[in-house]
């Protein structure tokens, strides 16, 4: 029989036995962050496979489990689970793509952290597009130029020059396109590649003010300064200036033409120089969107990408810690070395770079800067908008009911 004192002993070994259990379960759970990202490209992949390694190296109480998306998927799949089993970090962009969420209530005000590591001072200049009724709603990691990759062999083999106007772009692409080269490659199967084109040819005719109307559905697609702008793209879509059947490629697939010299130039954002090979960076240049109307001053697309806490996030603290790791200079700075794009923190280092350097010097010197097409306006709207603008590379003879049709989808969407 088992004495009574015996018993109590036996019921306090099992009551702390059981406490300890949650405690270690606690710490475990606590231990695991879940990071769910879209960076699967080789050179990011491999710039925050590192990142993670050295913050498990300076926190091993905590264990990252890092998962990798591609980018299409991502964009569609990011929306169900930050509403259900959401991670504990995402991967996102700034403008209205991350204040679609935050209207939403899907993402965590992070003020707090900005306040804490002084960052309205080291991020003077990313600070608006990550504000949202005064608070701060993540951190921002890099954001990097767009403009025209050009072989400049080709270009020299047909004494051609960099294009300063919009005229001289069409001349230039004629005289390619008469010599059996493909002037422009693309790949509009994804959609946005072409909404990359609206958007500069907009900002130089339009502006960034009636460019920002519009993404924010307070202009008419059907309006004479948009039929200005298809008028404009129409000089280069009805001379067939661009890849044939781009509809049937990926922007990655989009690269083959270009770099085989099928195809002299290539509009794009700078993470497509991340993967030049040496012999590839020999041949190929940068030159900045020409300019279409001399009246409009030269406004640039310069999107930005970001980190955010989910709202419905298990494990904020290690978060937390997580994104004050990414506000650290040298590691914006190895991640903006691998990504060849330009760091957020004013205190980070730009790399040495020929196509970094030419496009620090456009955006210090652009009149003012739009996120993108797709994160400048609603998600919905982008949609059916780059459907549009993808429809008229291929039929511009539809432009009336092209736009017709994106004027009720406006009405509709920015009336919700």
């Amino acid at each position: 029989m088992i004495s009574e004192e015996n018993s109590m002993k036996i019921v306090k070994k099992f009551a702390a036995a059981a406490v300890l259990c949650v405690l270690i379960g606690a710490s475990a759970f606590a231990g695991e962050l879940v990071i769910n990202s879209d960076a699967s490209d080789p050179a990011p992949k491999a710039a925050f496979a590192k990142i993670i390694k050295q913050f498990e190296q300076a926190n091993p109480d905590i264990k990252v489990k890092y998962n990798l998306y591609d980018h299409e998927s991502y964009k569609t799949t990011i929306r169900n689970w930050l509403v259900t089993t959401p991670p504990d970090i995402v991967f996102w962009y700034a403008g209205n793509r991350m204040k679609t969420f935050v209207d939403r209530g899907l993402f965590t005000d992070v003020s707090d952290l900005w306040q804490e590591q002084n960052m309205a001072e080291d991020y003077k200049s990313a600070m608006p597009a990550m504000t949202i009724d005064g608070k701060q709603w993540g951190v921002p990691y890099t954001y990097y130029q767009w403009g025209v990759y050009y072989r400049k062999d080709i270009f020299d083999k047909y004494g051609l020059t960099i294009p300063k106007t919009y005229d001289q772009l069409l001349h230039l692409s004629q005289v390619l396109k008469e010599n059996g080269v493909t002037p422009f490659t693309i790949g509009t199967k994804f959609l946005w590649t072409a909404a990359g084109w609206f958007d500069y040819l907009d900002l130089r005719t339009n502006g960034l003010d009636f460019h920002l109307s519009l993404m924010e559905g307070k202009e008419k697609w059907t309006s004479s300064k948009v039929r200005k702008v298809f008028e404009n793209w129409g000089k280069m879509v009805k001379a067939g200036y661009f890849l044939k059947n781009h509809t049937s490629y990926s922007w990655q697939e989009a690269q083959a033409p270009f770099f085989s010299g099928d195809a002299a130039m290539y509009l794009i954002g700078n993470f497509f120089a991340a993967n030049f090979t040496q012999e590839q960076r020999s041949k190929i240049d940068f030159f900045q969107f020409p300019q279409v109307d001399a009246n409009v001053p030269m406004y640039e697309d310069a999107p930005m990408d970001t980190l955010h806490i989910p709202s419905r996030a298990k494990n904020k603290v290690d978060a937390r810690k997580f994104l004050k790791f990414m506000t650290l200079p040298q590691n914006e700075t190895l991640v903006n070395d691998a990504l060849l794009q330009i760091p957020t923190n004013s205190k980070a280092q730009v790399k040495d770079d020929k196509y970094l350097n030419i496009g620090v010097k456009i955006l210090n010197s652009a009149a003012g800067t739009a996120q993108f097409f797709d994160r400048d306006t609603n998600p919905e709207m982008a949609k059916t908008a780059m459907k549009g603008l993808q429809e008229y590379m291929v039929h511009p003879e539809r432009l009336d009911k092209i736009l017709k049709r994106l004027d009720r989808a406006a009405n509709r969407i920015f009336k919700k």
